[in-house]
């Protein structure tokens, strides 16, 4: 067997309308389903919302499954378990200083700012704190150097 590529991500949500509103108006993914009605800001008609990421590459690269309020915390600390995921968002960091303009509009939960000589990464909660690496890979980086992929990071001042 041989992986080709990351498909898509799911998460479990408190509540589906608020973690709708930040994917989709905060972060930008398309919404596929369920089909926003209007302006997009009615109740959902099912516990769940699927996306895509503006380019359209695939069917879905992430779903939300609302669990409910009274669904456990993440747990603090060391843990087995996802700890982000990374979504590249440009090409600049012009790119990733109007993200954070963004994200500090929207009231977001900024947790920091990373230089991994190879690319430059804000880390970022959704509204349940699943952690999330907003990047731009730095131009003229080589990928094949296991060297500078190996950097220690840094702190990014944007």
């Amino acid at each position: 067997m041989e992986v080709k590529e990351l498909g898509h991500v799911v998460l479990y949500v408190r509540d589906i309308q608020r973690s709708v509103t930040f994917y989709r108006d905060v972060l930008g993914w398309r919404q596929v389903l369920p089909k926003p009605g209007g302006d997009g800001s009615g109740p959902l008609p099912a516990p769940f919302a699927m996306f895509n990421a503006p380019s359209g590459r695939t069917h879905h690269e992430l779903l939300l499954i609302e669990v409910g309020p009274d669904a456990a915390t993440l747990p603090a600390g060391r843990r087995v378990g996802m700890y982000h995921f990374g979504l590249k968002i440009g090409t600049s960091d012009e790119e990733l200083r109007e993200a954070l303009r963004t994200l500090q509009e929207a009231g977001a939960t900024v947790l920091g700012a990373t230089d991994h000589v190879v690319t430059h990464s804000l880390y970022i909660a959704d509204p349940d704190g699943n952690e999330i690496e907003l990047y731009v890979d730095v131009p003229g980086m080589d990928w094949d150097d296991a060297d500078l992929l190996a950097s220690p990071p840094r702190a990014l001042r944007l």
